[in-house]
């Protein structure tokens, strides 16, 4: 075990390679006062988002805040973008994975998300590893050499580096601070922040985040005072860190502005984080049966309130002088398959067109192969220049335009409720085992679209959903899908797979009270298995 550095900070893991360069006493200091700081606020935002929610379940109608309109009137901007996350035509996302780092590092993106969120298990081996992977690739020394001999290094260029904490809803519970678990956007943040702020900022760069899992503009007020704190702390000027939010939640599609403002002398833009946006819309409004939503094939960016979202996202950002970045790419090339991926090649550049032409700034990729046809619809539309910030349109979307969740033609199919359950189960299983970006069906999936699989089972179990051409969808219909794709599953799977504990979770997510978040529940699986 890592001994505790004082009475009220405690570690309760087993060491790892690197703790001892991750975990300095300085480092969890720095933690700890933010935590102190900084927690009491956390816990009563999450409050308020269980009294908002209840409100919702009761009726109440989603508009935009008649008590901010002040803000949405005023004239503002946000601050301008440092040089080197000015232009963001295709950013590449990922876990911290060594080889995946080095990777998407040498794609050719122009940025890098480093994932300590969705696409990443939350072990405390896999959080702690990923701050020692992150320091080593801002001090430009990462490398691997595997077992066959392959050697990875990093090029002469690489992408910029953004990191993605876990959102203000997880706990890190391998660290307490005066006997509580401390805050996991505090401590991915914090340990990030205090090791590399000086560092970049000597090398020409700064400090860059993606913000998650945000549902409500003082929840981007929070932020920005954690932002303050930390950079008066180690003597940085205010200003430095520089975030893009995910908006990934219709409570804060409803509060873009808002987001920005409170953040505007750290904010670098907004991004259409469309898998968990679909999960956040589900699970709003899971008890409507006006509200049930088709087959997630179905739900792509064309449809209404789709379209609505992302084009309000890019009127807001441009109005406000902040970068618009749009949704992932998830196709995984099979170069077994040369069809199948001019198939997918030809979806992905067909996305990327529609986001390009929207306004776009940049656009999101899972895998290095798509970098280059991405990088080639954006290159055609920006040409040399590095965004385009510049073009505001007279775009208004109404209230309504976002909770209209109707889909011409839209159906609930057998198809859609196998793909779910197959997509739930894989990538709980390898989560559990702790991977937290897992290829399926030349996907790359990670929890968001996990969240959406299970949410809508249980959302159709709930209102008993017509399923086309085979009656409605019932317990006993998951329980035999269920059973039919185990058998399968577990017949192709290697030793050391966790189906049993994968299949009993996915039952509590589909059958039991609704959770929040399926990371909560299975945060405890991987706590009690390997965590400690």
């Amino acid at each position: 075990m890592v001994p505790s550095f004082s009475r009220d900070v405690l570690i309760t893991a087993p060491s790892t390679a690197h703790s001892a360069r991750v975990l300095t006493p300085e480092a969890l200091d720095f933690v700890r006062r933010l935590h102190r700081q900084f927690n009491p606020t956390r816990e009563r935002l999450l409050a308020r988002r269980d009294e908002r929610r209840e409100r919702i379940r009761r009726g109440e109608r989603l508009d935009f805040l008649a008590e901010t309109i002040g803000i949405r009137q005023a004239v503002w901007r946000v601050n301008p973008a440092p040089r080197d996350l000015n232009d963001r035509r295709v950013e590449i996302t990922g876990p911290t994975d060594r080889k995946m780092m080095i990777n998407a590092l040498n794609s050719g993106a122009r940025v890098f998300m480093a994932d300590l969120e969705d696409a990443s298990s939350p072990t405390w081996e896999n959080m702690i590893e990923g701050q020692h992977n992150l320091m080593d690739a801002v001090r430009r020394v990462l490398s691997l050499e595997t077992d066959e001999g392959k050697r990875y290094r990093l090029n002469a260029e690489i992408a910029t580096l953004v990191v993605r904490p876990r959102g203000w809803h997880l706990t890190e519970s391998h660290l307490r601070v005066d006997d509580a678990p401390v805050s996991a956007s505090l401590f991915d943040f914090g340990l990030y922040f205090f090791h590399n702020a000086r560092e970049l900022i000597e090398r020409g760069s700064a400090p860059y985040f993606y913000l998650p899992k945000l549902e409500s503009h003082l929840e981007a007020r929070l932020w920005n005072d954690v932002f303050n704190t930390a950079q008066d702390a180690l003597d940085i000027p205010r200003g430095t860190i520089r975030a893009t939010v995910l908006i990934e939640t219709i409570l804060a599609a409803f509060e873009m502005e808002e987001i920005l403002f409170e953040l505007r002398e750290h904010a670098a833009g907004l991004n259409a984080g469309r898998w968990d946006y679909l999960f956040s819309v589900i699970k709003t409004f899971r008890t409507r049966a006006d509200c049930i939503l088709p087959d997630r094939a179905q739900l792509t960016m064309a449809v209404p309130f789709m379209r609505a979202y992302a084009r309000l996202l890019v009127e807001t950002c441009h109005k406000r002088g902040a970068h618009a970045i749009g949704g992932m790419a998830a196709f995984i090339p099979n170069r077994k398959d040369a069809e199948a991926n001019a198939r997918a090649f030809a979806k992905v550049r067909e996305d990327k067109e529609r986001e390009s032409t929207d306004g776009f700034d940049g656009t999101w990729v899972a895998h290095p192969d798509l970098v280059p046809v991405a990088r080639e619809v954006f290159d055609r539309v920006l040409r040399d220049t590095p965004n385009q910030t510049d073009k505001v349109s007279d775009v208004h979307i109404a209230a309504g335009e976002l909770t209209d969740f109707a889909v011409a033609g839209g159906a609930v199919t057998l198809t859609g409720v196998e793909t779910n359950i197959d997509v739930a189960l894989q990538y709980i299983e390898a989560w559990l085992r702790g991977q937290g970006a897992v290829a399926i069906h030349n996907l790359m999936e990670d929890a968001a679209t996990a969240e959406i699989s299970r949410s809508q089972l249980w959302q159709w179990i709930r209102h008993e959903a017509t399923i086309a051409d085979d009656g409605t969808m019932s317990a006993n219909g998951y329980k035999d899908v269920r059973d039919r794709l185990l058998k399968t599953l577990r017949a192709d799977s290697s030793e050391g797979a966790r189906w049993d504990e994968a299949a009993a979770l996915l039952d509590l997510l589909v059958l039991g009270d609704f959770q929040e978040f399926l990371t909560i529940p299975g945060y405890r699986l991987l706590d009690e298995r390997i965590g400690r």
